[in-house]
């Protein structure tokens, strides 16, 4: 009786980890556009409505969604170069573990900082500026 095969329920390990997370990251990125261009259309019907929306926007949480709206394009875009160095790059697919562990400490290198500098309004009006 065969046994099941050990491992998570994807079972391509970290190839098919970024697969999952490349097509969640675009998915919430068309979602985002089709939010905003419905938002900017606005100001051609209403420019009242423009403003009220616009207005809505400026609070904590919509800032931690902009956090995450940034995490979520810059890794597809970085994603995105792996895959094209996988597909055309005949060495590619024997490199394509490394270059997602590249890929995910450039994401790491540059949205610790960019994290900081992002929150930093919304966290000195909450606690007070330093």
């Amino acid at each position: 009786m065969p046994t099941a095969p050990a491992g998570t329920l994807y079972r391509g390990r970290e190839g098919m980890w970024s697969w999952v997370a490349h097509r969640i990251t675009g998915a919430l990125t068309f979602f985002f556009l089709f939010a905003h261009v419905l938002d900017t259309a606005l100001v051609r019907v209403s420019p009242d409505a423009y403003d009220t929306v616009i207005a809505t926007y400026k609070n904590p949480v919509v800032n931690l969604l902009e956090v995450g709206l940034v995490g979520a394009v810059l890794f597809h875009a970085l994603n995105g170069l792996r895959v094209i160095a996988i597909d055309f790059w005949s060495k590619g697919p024997k490199y394509q573990q490394a270059m997602l562990w590249s890929i995910v400490t450039v994401w790491m290198l540059l949205m610790i900082p960019g994290v900081y500098f992002m929150l930093e309004h919304t966290l000195s009006s909450i606690f007070g500026s330093a």
